[in-house]
């Protein structure tokens, strides 16, 4: 079968389309015929060494697939060849053919398509488990979602609005900011791209606040980090909830005299160690999408699809920023 590898640290022009053996599933495995790759920003870390995992090498990128059960193992029960599920390895995904724990499937709805499946999971499972979970956001209160038309920062859009709360969306385009309008957004805002000076950075936070109302935001959904977070964190209002999400723009560094003035938490969200900590907590939040899903209330917008042999193309649009929605690999026979 044909898999995108990474043999060694780097870029995604370092990846390589390769031969190699088809999976062949143990007990409790099955092998899932891969119709569709969702690219998430784990990808472009994990191929240069710089994610919270490094797997042996050679290794495929590619941290969820959706597809159809292929062969199934000895002593699996309720999973059969021809199952449409999702699956979210965490790396892997960028192949024909992926053995995975049959545990760990999720069904597709007959409604879901292949593309919108495999790119779900992993935004909308992150930003439930931040909203929810961690900043447990009610109805009512102001949401400001940083890099609001990327996957995960669209799915923070849809989610807030789905529960209740008012949503300002930020990012770094026109066009971004249009899009997070569609998805729902009560209003936003385009803040500069590259580095900020203190000024600069004074400046966003009185336009951060100003798009919140007066009080501020009672939570930052933050999935861009760099010289975006301060301002952002001086804009809140009291007993906000601060999400660390993800560092596109670099890993900042907070004022900590602002959490006390203000009385504000920062929470990390790592959602794939959730996962693997409370598998129950996880299950149900999946079911509580699947019927977001089922409602209308939460749609993936698959914005750009990409061939396997092109998955380092799929990879570098989403390093450059320039992605909207979501970007998603196909495989196709």
């Amino acid at each position: 079968m044909r898999a995108v590898l990474s043999k060694a640290p780097g870029g995604p022009e370092s990846l390589v389309v390769e031969e190699v053996m088809d999976p062949t599933p143990g007990p409790g495995e099955v092998v899932i015929e891969v119709k569709a790759v969702g690219v998430n920003y784990p990808d472009a870390l994990i191929i240069a060494d710089k994610y919270q995992f490094r797997p042996e090498r050679p290794f495929a990128p590619g941290a969820e697939v959706a597809g159809v059960v292929d062969a199934v193992g000895e002593g699996v029960k309720g999973v059969f060849r021809g199952d449409r599920v999702v699956a979210v390895p965490g790396w892997g995904g960028m192949v024909e053919r992926l053995k995975v724990r049959a545990e760990t499937l999720i069904p597709i709805p007959d409604s879901m398509d292949y593309e919108t499946a495999a790119g779900f999971i992993m935004t909308y499972g992150t930003s439930y488990y931040a909203l929810k979970d961690r900043a447990q956001l009610q109805p009512g209160e102001t949401l400001l979602v940083l890099g609001a038309a990327g996957g995960v920062g669209a799915a923070a859009v849809e989610l807030g609005k789905a529960m209740g709360a008012r949503v300002v969306a930020a990012a770094s385009t026109n066009d971004k900011v249009e899009f997070a309008l569609e998805l729902g957004a009560d209003n936003g805002l385009i803040y500069p791209s590259g580095p900020m000076d203190k000024a600069a950075q004074k400046t966003l936070s009185g336009e951060f606040k100003l798009s919140t109302g007066r009080d501020g935001a009672d939570v930052v959904f933050d999935g861009v980090g760099g010289d975006y977070a301060e301002p952002a964190l001086r804009a809140m209002d009291w007993n906000g909830r601060y999400l660390v999400v993800g560092f596109p723009a670099g890993i900042p560094s907070l004022p900590l005299n602002l959490t006390l003035l203000k009385s504000v938490s920062v929470i990390g969200v790592f959602w794939g160690a959730a996962v693997a900590r409370d598998p129950k907590a996880h299950a149900a939040n999946m079911a509580e999408l699947m019927q977001l899903y089922a409602e209308g209330k939460i749609k993936p917008r698959v914005s750009r699809t990409f061939p396997l042999e092109r998955a380092h193309e799929a990879i570098q649009a989403l390093s450059d920023r320039t992605a909207v929605g979501k970007i998603v690999v196909k495989v196709e026979d």
